[in-house]
């Protein structure tokens, strides 16, 4: 990196020179990127950085600046470089053992807790999230909603800690009980859920090498190979699911493009099970599939 000049590098000239530099490599949102990194090398909020415009940085917080944008040409996720990633209310602390969380997974939450409110006066409720990662979306739950009971399972040792750490930063260790185990594996089959919630693995294998760089190379493979036709786990929850769920329970699912008609036929061939609806994102892909539980006690 060559100084604009002979003069020190200002925050103004490294966002700009920054900023270009990164178009130039094809990184998407360079200019947001660069404000983010620049703001956590010198510790400071993103906004701070318009009112010192004029301000050089030192040699250390150059060097600094100067190892996050090597990582970030290396095409590793923002989230991770910065460490955390704001999802729906909170601030989640990642990993690369974690998922990061997607705009469109906020879908599924809302989807939970339109759920939440309209039986919320029936009874104290049981929630369990599967293969809950970061623990982004039962933490948006339980802090969108307490007074309930919410559960999470997560078969990584190292990702259940992330999101124990999530619950406690969070104020909500208190609110979560956290299991370790595949699925339904931890859950005892006596007990039973008011609404299971999952963002499983749904990328089809074949296709996890052609995703952008930040994706296939960075974020934990397990938490997005769903098999040849990317259902597996998906045919694991489904068939699983009623057996834990209380009579008009609910069971919603995250699913990729082009997923849901084989995702409505595979609920409606399980017994206990039949498809409720199906909820598109904002980009009009069907993205948050709904299933209720016809068993009774």
């Amino acid at each position: 990196m060559q100084k604009p000049s002979d003069s020190q590098w200002t925050i103004l000239d490294l966002i700009q020179w920054t900023t270009a530099y990164f178009k130039s490599h094809e990184i998407d949102s360079a200019r947001l990127t660069v404000e983010l990194l620049l703001a956590h090398a010198l510790g400071i909020e993103r906004i701070e950085l318009y009112t010192r415009f004029d301000q050089p940085l030192t040699a250390d917080e150059l060097a600094g600046f100067k190892q996050l944008i090597k990582r970030r040409l290396k095409r590793e996720p923002v989230a991770y470089i910065l460490g955390y990633k704001d999802f729906w209310d909170i601030t989640l602390a990642v990993n690369k053992n974690v998922l990061i969380p997607r705009p469109e997974t906020e879908l599924l939450v809302e989807s939970a807790l339109d759920f939440i409110f309209e039986n919320t006066d029936v009874r104290q409720m049981r929630i369990l999230e599967l293969g809950t990662g970061s623990g982004a979306i039962i933490l948006s739950l339980a802090a969108a909603k307490p007074g309930h009971l919410f559960y999470a399972s997560d078969a990584d040792a190292c990702a259940l800690a992330v999101a124990r750490k999530n619950a406690g930063a969070n104020q909500l260790a208190d609110q979560v009980g956290f299991f370790a185990g595949c699925w339904f594996a931890p859950i005892h089959p006596d007990t039973k859920f008011d609404l299971i919630v999952s963002n499983p693995p749904y990328i089809p294998a074949p296709e996890i090498s052609g995703l952008a760089p930040e994706i296939c190379q960075y974020e934990p493979g397990r938490a997005l190979d769903g098999g040849v036709d990317g259902l597996d786990c998906i045919r694991r929850i489904v068939r699983t699911a009623s057996g834990y769920m209380r009579p008009g329970g609910h069971l919603m699912l995250e699913i990729g493009n082009g997923q849901r008609e084989a995702v409505e036929y595979l609920i409606e061939d399980t017994a206990g099970m039949r498809f409720s609806q199906s909820i598109r994102d904002y980009a009009g892909y069907d993205r948050v599939m709904v299933a209720t539980s016809a068993t009774d006690d």
